[in-house]
């Protein structure tokens, strides 16, 4: 028979945290019954390990993850879900969806997101000193392959629990691309891909195990071509306008800029094109820029700052300047009702155990780390319960803004690691990572589980939703209607 048992109990404030709301207390019963997805999950962990590693050696970069995307679709399609491919107009996006016996649109729609992409020039081995198996190549400095494979396997967990237990809901598997400076989960925003789902889950590996909520920097990025005119740069540099001028020049600029911008801001550039050769005056050359702040108005307006300073070079050197936005994320909007059922399920199931193998690895990787935050013994442990502020940035925070969301990391790398960097990618390819993409896995089973139970506390993360949205919100995706940029990573 369907479990109907509504959730009672004392109503928790949470109103010191600055956001008025209330969470329902948990019910034991309905804990042991989600804990049964937990246990589902634990049993998808190989299958989970197989798929992580098969992505961590594949380490496509964002809209090009063809064979990483599709080895999750395909595993999902084995266990019964309904995929629909090219998700918002791309082609490594998709929705992967379990609707169980008797289940309609009035019963809960849970999504959980995966993520697949991994960074350039950052391949590594996964041996703890630095050991470069594909020179130039990428790999997955973030963990995306074990964020893909733990949400696909409790997503199937969660489908086996439903049609198990008699529980009418849908699950949805999103695939979401790109998410390092592709936006992809914008595009997929803006496409309605979100619309009708209640709660969307998330996580991301990490050195800790925390659940608490918060918050992350809005981020706009801009690549900004110059093109002058090409000349000897000896007998004839009178006849030339640099374009590398141009660039040289908006960097002056903007690094002026930096004594006179909220201390929040963050701004940082690469030169992507600075010429060809010595004598040769450069006809063209580009410079890509990101501008973030934790307000996204502030960040809107920066990046204009950004795009006036380019414009003044420009015509200071005599050169002409194209300024194509690349992506444009939201901040995270915390949801504070999710976030503690969330944080105490991870309280319960408690931190990540090292092997005697494990921790040999994990004091060879710490001798390479450069003033660590976290010492070696805290992947055992959970972070205290705190709203944070993350300067990073995450195309979740679009998601965020539309659907009440909850997120999580847990110790997937060697504590004190920093993201995007080659200890990452090593502990995330052997069993550091695995350890923890597992109990990721199991705390979104269980949580996902939870809230189908508790429709009560569904209805309250949106009433929270809506006051922190305020009155007036109107979602406007800050990248405007520009296309996925496909090609970004080629």
């Amino acid at each position: 028979m369907r479990y109907s048992r509504w959730i009672a109990g004392t109503l928790l404030s949470l109103t010191s945290m600055g956001i008025p709301h209330t969470v329902i207390a948990a019910d034991p019963q309905g804990d042991e019954l989600a804990n049964a997805a937990a246990v589902l999950a634990q049993q998808q962990q190989s299958a989970g390990i197989a798929l992580a590693d098969e992505i961590w050696n594949l380490a496509e970069l964002g809209y090009l993850e063809y064979r990483s995307s599709g080895a999750l679709q395909r595993y999902l399609s084995e266990n019964d879900f309904q995929v629909e491919t090219g998700a918002g107009g791309i082609p490594t996006a998709f929705v992967a969806s379990y609707r169980s016996t008797g289940a309609d649109e009035s019963d809960p729609v849970i999504a959980i997101l995966a993520e697949f992409d991994a960074l350039p020039g950052l391949n590594q081995a996964a041996t703890p000193f630095r050991s470069v198996a594909q020179e130039g190549g990428a790999g997955h400095a973030c963990g995306h392959h074990l964020f893909g494979a733990a949400s696909s396997t409790a997503a199937v967990a969660l489908s086996q629990w439903l049609q198990a237990n008699d529980v009418r809901a849908t699950i949805k598997l999103v695939g979401t691309p790109a998410e390092e400076g592709g936006s992809g989960k914008v595009y997929l925003a803006r496409a309605g891909v979100f619309d009708g789902v209640d709660v969307v889950l998330h996580w991301h590996p990490g050195d800790g195990n925390s659940a608490s909520p918060s918050s992350t920097t809005s981020n706009k990025s801009g690549r900004f071509t110059f093109t002058g005119r090409a000349a000897h740069a000896a007998s004839a540099p009178d006849r030339g306008r640099s374009a590398l001028d141009g660039v040289e020049a908006m960097n002056y600029m903007v690094n002026l800029m930096r004594e006179h911008v909220p201390q929040t801001a963050r701004l940082h550039y690469v030169i992507t094109d600075g010429g060809d050769a010595p004598n040769i005056v450069p006809e063209t050359a580009q410079v890509y820029y990101y501008v973030r702040h934790p307000d996204r108005d502030q960040v809107v307006e920066l990046f204009e700052r950004v795009v006036r300073a380019a414009e003044a070079a420009a015509m200071g050197t005599d050169t002409q300047v194209d300024v194509e936005v690349m992506h444009g994320n939201y901040p995270v909007l915390p949801n504070h009702t999710l976030a503690q059922l969330v944080n105490d399920n991870l309280v319960a199931m408690g931190g990540i155990e090292y092997s005697a193998e494990e921790q040999a690895f994990a004091e060879t990787i710490r001798k390479t780390l450069i003033s660590p935050r976290r010492e070696l013994g805290s992947q055992q442990r959970i972070a205290p319960y705190q709203p944070r502020q993350s300067m990073g940035s995450t195309d979740v925070g679009d998601v965020s803004w539309l659907v009440p969301t909850v997120g999580f990391s847990t110790a997937t790398w060697v504590p004190g690691t920093p993201a995007h960097s080659w200890q990452a990618v090593a502990a995330g390819g052997m069993s550091i990572g695995h350890k923890g993409m597992g109990l990721a896995s199991r705390l979104l089973a269980k949580s996902a589980a939870q809230l189908i139970l508790q429709p009560d506390v569904i209805a309250e993360a949106k009433a929270e939703l809506r006051r922190s949205q305020g009155p007036d919100f109107v979602y406007a995706a800050l990248l405007g209607d520009r296309k996925p940029p496909l090609d970004y990573r080629k």
